[in-house]
C-alpha cells in the first residue's frame, strides 16, 4: 500500500467517524427536543448552549431512570383526586389556602408516584423526564404559590396557579381530562 493510499484510507476513515458522530448528534438532540418539548428549549435559553443543556436533560434521564415509579393504585388515585375536588371546592371562600393545599397534594402525589421529595429545582427537573408537556404549568404554578405565601398574589393569580397545578396534577394522576372518561369526572 502506498503512503498516499493509506492516507486516503485513514481520512476516509476519519470522515466516516465525523459524520457518524454528527448523525448521533442530531438523532440526540430530535429525541431530547422530542421528548421535552418547550421544556427543551427552556434548559437552552437557562444553560446557553445546546451541549450543556442536553448533557442536563440526559442528565435528568440518567436519574429518573433510577427512581421506582409506579403508577397510582384505583384507591390512590381515588384518594387523591376526592382530595383535589375539596382543594379546588375551597378556592371561593380562601383561594389561599386551596392553592397551598394544591402545592402540597402536587408534591404529596408526586411522592406517591415515586419521586423523590427535595427542593423544588430537583423536583421540577425529575418530573420533567416523563411529564415535560405539563411541566411549565408546575414551573407557574410554583412561583404563584410563593407569591402567595408571601402575599403578594392577588386572586387572579391564585385562579391562574390552581388552573397550572390541575393540569399537572392530573397528568401525574393519569386522568388528564382528553382521557377522562365522563363515569371517572362524577365518582
Amino acid at each position: 500500500m502506498t503512503t498516499a493510499t493509506l492516507i486516503a484510507v485513514i481520512l476516509a476513515i476519519v470522515a466516516i467517524a465525523i459524520a457518524a458522530w454528527a448523525l448521533l448528534r442530531v438523532r440526540r438532540t430530535d429525541r431530547l427536543r422530542t421528548k421535552f418539548g418547550p421544556e427543551y428549549d427552556h434548559v437552552i435559553e437557562r444553560e446557553g448552549n445546546r451541549s450543556r443543556a442536553e448533557a442536563e436533560l440526559l442528565k435528568r434521564e440518567s436519574r429518573v431512570k433510577k427512581f421506582n415509579l409506579r403508577p397510582l393504585s384505583t384507591e390512590e388515585r381515588a384518594r387523591l383526586s376526592d382530595a383535589w375536588t375539596h382543594d379546588q371546592s375551597l378556592f371561593v371562600d380562601d383561594p389561599r389556602k386551596a392553592l397551598i393545599d394544591a402545592d402540597a397534594l402536587v408534591r404529596e402525589t408526586m411522592s406517591a408516584r415515586g419521586y423523590p421529595m427535595s427542593d423544588f429545582s430537583t423536583q421540577m427537573a425529575d418530573v420533567s423526564v416523563d411529564h415535560a408537556s405539563v411541566i411549565e404549568n408546575y414551573r407557574q404554578a410554583h412561583q404563584i404559590a410563593e407569591l402567595c405565601r408571601t402575599g403578594r398574589a392577588d386572586t387572579e393569580d391564585m385562579r391562574r396557579g390552581m388552573i397550572h397545578y390541575r393540569a399537572l396534577f392530573e397528568e401525574l394522576l393519569g386522568t388528564s381530562a382528553p382521557d377522562r372518561q365522563p363515569e371517572e369526572v362524577t365518582r
